[in-house]
């Protein structure tokens, strides 16, 4: 039993500075700590050649797969006055680096703090919530869309006071080129994102948990062409009047998130809710581009017209921790509507300029973990994805893309 508790405890969502990726191991003082994960996985498709947000696509002719799903490697160094991280994920698909960054701050006090280099976007509780602690097998499609890899170059200044009496607010403002964690900047205009969070540990007599916050993302996309892709509630139409060559459509997101964790007799249940809303450009989804593509968040100046869409999505993530047991109980739902101006079911009709790159998804997931000890996990989880019917020949139905995938997880 006390070992089962020292996992419970190992394993908390509110534990660990490490369960940050915007952090180092530990800031005590220290000269090279080496720490990591590793995920190897198999996974089953409905169909061969799916567009898949379960670790990337599948190959034309298969719908089964083993992968190294993440293989990271973090290196860290803290002293009095500084900081800095050094991550790397090795898979099947080469080495890329994931976390490059700086960290200053007072020598006797963390309260306020300087970041620069390659970091998680501060946005909402999901980006930075490293995926070596996460229960679920991958963040949800709506940022896996908007903030594909999570991280971006640039600098953040952090505020946590020292006061134990506000110690449970934290306040992020950070500076980003917008285009992503391996390009570079395409543009001169950066992006602004904005971060204030609030965490109650110990609750209830210690029981319960309590996490909220809110987030907004101030971004600009450049637009290379002389015409603009706008909604006229049932479509777009085009708007040429005036060239838009090297003019910028907003980008601007607004979240707000919720973490509850409540000990009981029979457990751990934590419930853990995310949404995000906003100005995304886009491009047309075509033979050539996938549709759940054409919303994803631009790493290089897209050379086509952008298409102005306003957008909203959300995840629920419910998870318990049962009772003398290794075992969790694994169960989400989560939403993408890339165009929260049309209906599904006008997709498609003739002249009104709509694409695959409007349809909504939804995804429920369910699945079960077991602990097999304090660095080793195994994870069942299958995920039923939806979309609705459109008059797009390639969506008259829902397509078959549901993924099954068996994980297991070494941790260090």
């Amino acid at each position: 039993m006390r070992k089962l508790l020292l996992l419970i405890a190992i394993l908390s969502p509110f534990s660990l500075l490490a369960q940050s990726n915007n952090a180092p191991s530990s800031y005590d003082p220290h000269e090279i700590a080496i720490t990591g994960y590793l995920q190897t996985q198999y996974q089953r498709a409905q169909s061969g050649g799916i567009n898949s947000f379960s670790g990337g696509d599948f190959a034309k002719n298969s719908k089964d797969r083993f992968m190294i799903r993440r293989g990271r490697l973090k290196i860290d160094r803290a002293d009095k006055y500084s900081s800095i991280v050094f991550q790397i994920d090795a898979t099947q698909n080469g080495v890329q680096l994931m976390d490059a960054f700086i960290q200053l701050h007072q020598p006797n006090s963390k309260q306020l703090m300087f970041t620069a280099g390659l970091f998680n976007r501060p946005f909402g509780y999901s980006i930075v919530y490293s995926s070596g602690y996460r229960d679920f097998p991958e963040r949800a499609r709506v940022f896996q869309t908007l903030m594909p890899r999570e991280r971006d170059l640039g600098a953040m200044i952090s505020f946590r006071p020292d006061n134990k009496a506000f110690h449970f607010l934290t306040a992020e403002v950070a500076v980003i080129n917008g285009s992503g964690h391996s390009a570079r900047d395409y543009d001169s205009k950066k992006d602004i994102v904005g971060n204030l969070g609030f965490k109650f540990d110990s609750l209830a007599n210690g029981k319960l948990h309590l996490g909220f916050g809110g987030s907004i993302y101030k971004g600009y996309v450049r637009s290379n062409t002389d015409t603009l892709m706008r909604s006229n509630g049932n479509g777009f139409i085009k708007d040429g009047n005036t060239s838009y060559t090297d003019s910028y459509a907003k980008r601007d997101y607004y979240g707000a998130n919720l973490q509850l964790q409540y000990d009981n007799p029979l457990g751990s249940t934590s419930f853990k809710a995310e949404y995000i809303g906003g100005k995304q450009p886009g491009v047309a989804g075509s033979s050539k581009l996938a549709g759940p593509l054409a919303s994803q968040s631009f790493s290089a100046q897209p050379e086509t017209n952008l298409y102005l869409r306003e957008f909203s999505g959300y995840y629920l993530w419910f998870s318990h921790r049962i009772s003398k047991t290794k075992f969790t109980a694994l169960a989400a739902y989560d939403v993408y509507d890339p165009n929260n101006e049309v209906n599904e079911s006008e997709i498609g009709a003739a002249n009104n300029n709509t694409t695959s790159g409007d349809i909504k998804f939804s995804t429920l997931g369910y699945g079960m973990s077991y602990l097999i000890n304090g660095r080793l996990k195994l994870t069942l989880y299958n995920e039923h994805v939806v979309n609705d019917k459109t008059q797009l020949p390639q969506y008259l139905d829902d397509i078959k893309d549901d993924v099954f995938t068996a994980r297991l997880q070494y941790r260090w």
